[in-house]
C-alpha cells in the first residue's frame, strides 16, 4: 500500500495538551460570538485544511495569495487563504463576518449546526464536496477482530478520538455500521489529532484505551501499515491492526466547503466561479497524479504542485515530496463535476447531501454537540453552467460502484473471510424456506443497502448458513452400520468412536473433514451427498437474499451495485451449534449473514473520480 500520508495537524493554542473528561456542545468550544455582517473589499478570506482535497484549492489560486494566470485570477477572483485546523476558531471567524467560507466535513458542520443556524444569516450553504476520504482509520488492539467486537459485556470499550475533529463521522458511522450506541462504549475525547495530545499516543501509553481514531501516518506508526499487524518493534504496537478505514467506508468523510447564506445571496455568481475554478483544478490535479503513478517520473508541473502543498503544510508535515505530499493525494478520493451532481442532486444516493446532512444533525443532537436540528443548504447549481465556467465535460455520474471481482469468483474464499471482516449482521429463516420477502426483512435489507453504499471500496458477501443436524444423524448412523463408528454408553451421554480414538462431533472441521472422505456412505445413508445438498441450499439462499435485496431498493429507488454483492454458501461448515440439541437449538444454524468485507487492493478498479 502506497498511501503514505505525512499529515500533522496543529490544532491552535487554546486546544492546549491533555484529554478532555467528556463531551462539550459546540458552542462551549467557540464561546460567545456575535453575529456580524461579512467583511467588505474584493479579496475572500478562505479558510483551508491539511488535506488533499485543498491542493486543488492552492492550485486554482496559485498560492495563498491569488496569483496572475491562475484559475481563480482568470475568473475575476481574488482570495487569501488562511489555516483553518482550529475549526471551533473557523466559526466564531465565520460568524463574525472575517470570512464567509467554512471548510470542513458534512459532520464538522453538523457539529456546528446549531450555532450556525441559530441566526439565519448565518446558515450554511453547502458549495462545493471536495472529496471523500480514504486516508483515516479506526486501530484496535489484537482482540477486537471486527466493529461488532465494540460492544463488550462488563467493562466498556475505551475509543480515544480528538474532540470535534473529522473523525468523530468516522466514529459515529463504525458504530452505526454495528448498531452500537454511544452510550455502549467509552469515547475518550483528546484535544489534537495527532502528535503527543493526540490519540495514537495515548493508544501508545494507555493499555486501557481499546482503539483510537487516527490519521494515516499514525495508523502505519502502529501497525506498520494497512494490512499489517504491530510487531512491538520500531515503535508498533503489538497486534495493534486497522479495525476499519475510508479505504473501505469510502463514503464516510465527506468534504465540503460551505458559505454564509447572507453572503451567497449577493454573491452568487462569484462563488459558482470559485467552485467552477476547484472543479478545473481538480481535473488536472488527477491527471497529474494519475501520470505520476504511471510513470513514477516527477515532471516539472507536478514537482510545482507538491512543492507548493510543502511550502504552506511545512516540511514537518510533508518531508518528501514522491512519498509524503504525494501520499497526501492518494488518500484524498476527489469527486470531480460527476461527484456533485451525484451527491447534490442523485436522490436514490444513501450517501448523498440529504442523506449527510440527517446524519451529521443525528449525530449532532445524539452526541451533545447541539440541542436542536438546524440544517444547511444545498447550492442551487445548474451544473452544465458550471461545467462550462470550469471548461471541462459535462458528464452525468455513471451508477455503479468502484469494486470488481476478478475472474467471475465470489470474493473471498473462507480461510481470508475472517480475518477481512469489518462487520457482519444476520437474518434467520426457517426450514424449507424458499423466499425472503421485504415486508418481513425490510430492516435488514435496508440496513445491507446502506452499508453497500458507506463502505462503497468493500463487497458485501451474503453468506447462507445450513444446520448440520442431518449430515450429523448421517453420518452416525452410516457409520454405525458400516462398523466405523463404535457407540458406548446411554442415551443422552452416548461416545462417538472412530478407528479408535474420540469423535467430538462439536468439532465440524474434523467431522466434515471425515464425512467428505467417504468412510460412513451406504446405499441407505450418504452424509456426503446431504453435505453438498446444504451447500447447495445455503448457496441457493444466499442469491435469493441478493435478488430480493435488488428489487427492495429499485421499489424504493436508491441506487445499489448489485456488482457489489457477492453471495456464497457455507453449507454446515460454520454453525453456530456446533450439535444442536433441539429444534430450537437448530433453528439458530438458518440464516442468512451479511459480512462486510475488504477488498484485497490488487482487486480494486478505482477511477480517478469517485462519487
Amino acid at each position: 500500500m502506497r498511501r503514505f500520508l505525512a499529515v500533522a495537524l496543529l490544532l491552535s493554542s487554546v486546544l492546549a495538551c491533555g484529554r478532555l473528561a467528556a463531551q462539550e456542545p459546540f458552542s462551549n468550544l467557540v464561546g460567545d460570538t456575535s453575529v456580524q455582517p461579512v467583511a467588505g473589499g474584493d479579496t475572500w478570506t478562505v479558510p483551508y485544511i491539511t488535506w488533499g482535497g485543498d491542493v486543488a484549492t492552492f492550485m486554482a489560486n496559485g498560492g495563498l495569495e491569488t496569483k496572475p494566470g491562475s484559475n481563480f485570477a482568470n475568473s475575476g477572483l481574488k482570495i487569501k487563504l488562511v489555516a483553518g485546523d482550529d475549526f471551533p476558531s473557523q466559526v466564531k471567524n465565520y460568524m463574525q463576518g472575517k470570512s464567509p467560507f467554512l471548510r470542513g466535513t458534512m459532520r464538522m458542520l453538523g457539529q456546528a449546526s446549531e450555532v450556525l443556524g441559530r441566526d439565519p444569516r448565518t446558515k450554511p450553504v453547502v458549495v462545493l464536496q471536495l472529496s471523500w476520504s480514504a486516508g483515516d482509520h479506526i486501530v484496535a488492539r489484537e482482540n477486537l477482530k471486527t466493529l461488532n467486537d465494540l460492544r463488550r459485556a462488563g467493562n466498556k470499550v475505551r475509543i480515544a478520538c480528538q474532540q470535534g475533529g473529522p473523525h468523530v463521522g468516522l466514529l459515529y458511522d463504525s458504530l452505526d455500521a454495528a448498531k452500537i450506541g454511544k452510550d455502549e462504549v467509552e469515547v475518550v475525547w483528546v484535544k489534537d489529532l495527532t502528535g503527543a495530545n493526540g490519540p495514537a499516543e495515548l493508544f501508545r501509553k494507555d493499555n486501557s484505551i481499546d482503539a483510537c481514531c487516527v490519521i494515516t501516518p499514525d495508523m502505519i506508526g502502529l501497525t506498520g501499515g494497512y494490512d499489517a499487524k504491530g510487531s512491538g518493534a520500531e515503535g508498533t504496537v503489538a497486534g495493534a491492526h486497522v479495525l476499519n478505514s475510508t479505504r473501505d467506508m469510502s463514503r464516510s468523510i465527506a468534504d465540503v466547503y460551505a458559505v454564509r447564506s447572507d453572503w451567497f445571496q449577493a454573491n452568487r455568481d462569484a462563488v459558482e466561479k470559485f467552485v467552477a475554478g476547484y472543479l478545473k483544478s481538480t481535473q488536472r490535479l488527477v491527471e497529474l497524479r494519475r501520470g505520476f503513478e504511471d510513470s513514477q517520473k516527477l515532471d516539472n508541473e507536478y514537482k510545482q504542485v507538491l512543492t507548493m502543498s510543502q511550502d504552506i503544510f511545512g516540511k514537518d508535515v510533508l518531508p518528501t515530496l514522491e512519498v509524503d505530499a504525494h501520499g497526501l493525494l492518494l488518500d484524498c478520493a476527489f469527486v470531480g463535476l460527476p461527484g456533485q451532481i451525484a451527491f447534490f442532486q442523485d436522490s436514490g444516493n444513501l450517501s448523498g447531501f440529504d442523506a449527510k446532512m440527517s446524519s451529521a444533525l443525528d449525530l449532532a443532537t445524539g452526541w451533545g454537540y447541539a440541542k436542536f436540528r438546524s440544517g444547511f443548504e444545498p447550492p442551487p447549481w445548474n451544473y452544465a453552467n458550471v461545467a462550462k465556467l470550469a471548461g471541462v465535460k459535462y458528464e452525468q455520474p455513471k451508477t455503479g460502484g468502484s469494486v470488481e471481482i476478478g475472474n467471475g469468483e465470489a470474493f473471498p474464499g473462507s480461510d481470508l473471510l475472517d480475518d477481512r471482516t469489518i462487520v457482519s449482521f444476520t437474518i434467520k429463516f426457517q426450514p424449507n424456506q424458499p423466499d425472503f420477502s421485504a415486508d418481513r426483512y425490510g430492516a435488514e435489507f435496508n440496513r445491507a443497502i446502506q452499508a453497500a453504499s458507506t463502505f462503497g471500496n468493500a463487497v458485501v458477501v451474503i453468506r447462507g448458513h445450513a444446520d448440520p443436524t442431518k449430515a450429523l444423524i448421517d453420518m452416525i448412523k452410516g457409520g454405525m452400520a458400516k462398523g466405523t463408528i463404535k457407540r458406548t454408553g446411554q442415551s443422552p451421554k452416548f461416545r462417538y468412536f472412530v478407528s479408535g480414538r474420540e469423535l467430538d462431533l462439536t468439532q465440524t472441521p474434523t467431522v466434515v473433514r471425515l464425512i467428505e472422505s467417504g468412510a460412513f456412505e451406504t446405499s441407505e445413508f450418504k452424509p456426503r451427498e446431504t453435505v453438498q445438498a446444504a451447500l447447495n441450499l445455503s448457496l441457493s439462499r444466499a442469491e435469493a437474499v441478493k435478488k430480493e435485496l435488488i428489487g427492495f431498493a429499485k421499489k424504493q429507488n436508491v441506487n445499489l451495485d448489485a456488482s457489489q454483492l457477492q453471495p456464497t454458501g457455507a453449507g454446515i461448515a460454520e454453525p453456530l451449534i456446533a450439535k444442536p440439541a433441539n429444534f430450537d437449538e437448530a433453528l439458530e444454524n438458518m440464516r442468512v449473514e451479511f459480512r462486510i468485507v475488504r477488498v484485497p487492493a490488487e482487486t480494486l478498479n478505482e477511477s480517478d473520480f469517485s462519487f
